[in-house]
């Protein structure tokens, strides 16, 4: 369950309900539209019968190492993209930790009160999507999601995942620093895993352009991993964003991850068994 700074606990549903057969998500689709819960379990088929054409298990799990590596001992490297280099890590992130952002944006959103991107989202450093298709799809109108990164792999992968997840979306290359000029029609700014990469000085800058949006009115959600020493500069973002009114908050969810997932990190020698993350988020107003 989550936990919001000073002990509150809230309950929150979301996908991973699907063992239950709960469906918790979103609203009910109409006869062209497939389940978020369905949709979510095809497009982790279709990520491993994508990623695993050309590797073997054994590869994978190797490379995930080598990713978790690079994410919790070799972070200096991040900036430079090195999570995202060679076939293997590219793998490892797209089937691996895609899926397990977008099953922790998910909890996020709907613990919190973000149905409010009826005109779209703009994801900033979108990976391969996970982000923004999630918080769309926790919405019953499933706005577009209008995306950008540095990462020309990354941008294809995010046009593959909202082509199979149904959603209208369009990632571009770009640099986060410069896509603000893209926010100005949206009432939604996602920034996910991203602030953490960021050299110092566009970190400062990226930070500048939030609180200015949020000052604005735009909602903007900020979700980083919640391991104190990988943001020495959390602190900062937090005080200039609740002058700006935002809520911060830090999230604890039972993984109860589907078998995929499951069986890659117990090969990788990986136990998530909570789902974690802190999180911005400043409402429209």
């Amino acid at each position: 369950m989550p936990v919001r700074r000073g002990g509150r606990v809230v309950e929150g549903g979301g996908l991973e309900n699907r063992c239950t057969g709960n469906r918790t998500v979103g609203s009910n689709p109409t006869s062209s539209e497939s389940s978020p819960v369905n949709a979510f379990d095809e497009w982790l088929k279709a990520l491993e019968a994508r990623h695993l054409a050309n590797l073997t298990r054994a590869e994978l799990t190797r490379s995930l190492r080598a990713l978790s590596s690079c994410y919790v001992e070799r972070r200096d490297r991040l900036a430079r993209g090195a999570a995202l280099e060679g076939a293997g890590k590219r793998a490892a992130f797209a089937l691996f930790y895609a899926p397990l952002h977008f099953l922790t944006i998910d909890r996020v959103v709907r613990a919190l009160p973000a149905d409010v991107a009826r005109s779209g989202i703009v994801d900033l450093g979108c990976g391969t999507g996970a982000a923004g298709a999630a918080w769309s799809m926790a919405l019953s109108q499933r706005p577009p999601v209008t995306a950008v990164d540095r990462n020309p792999w990354a941008v294809q992968e995010a046009n593959w995942t909202y082509r199979q997840l149904g959603l209208r979306g369009r990632a571009m290359v770009g640099d986060v620093t410069s896509a603000f000029s893209q926010t100005r029609r949206t009432n939604a700014l996602v920034l996910a895993y991203t602030a953490n990469e960021l050299p110092a000085d566009k970190r400062d800058v990226v930070l500048d352009a939030l609180v200015d949006r949020a000052r604005a009115g735009v909602a903007v959600l900020i979700v980083e991993p919640i391991a104190r020493g990988v943001a020495s500069w959390w602190p900062e973002w937090t005080a200039k964003m609740s002058a700006a009114g935002a809520r911060i908050d830090e999230w604890r969810f039972q993984a109860d991850l589907p078998p995929l997932l499951a069986d890659i990190a117990k090969g990788a020698g990986l136990d998530p068994r909570e789902l974690t993350a802190r999180s911005i988020f400043a409402a429209p107003r």
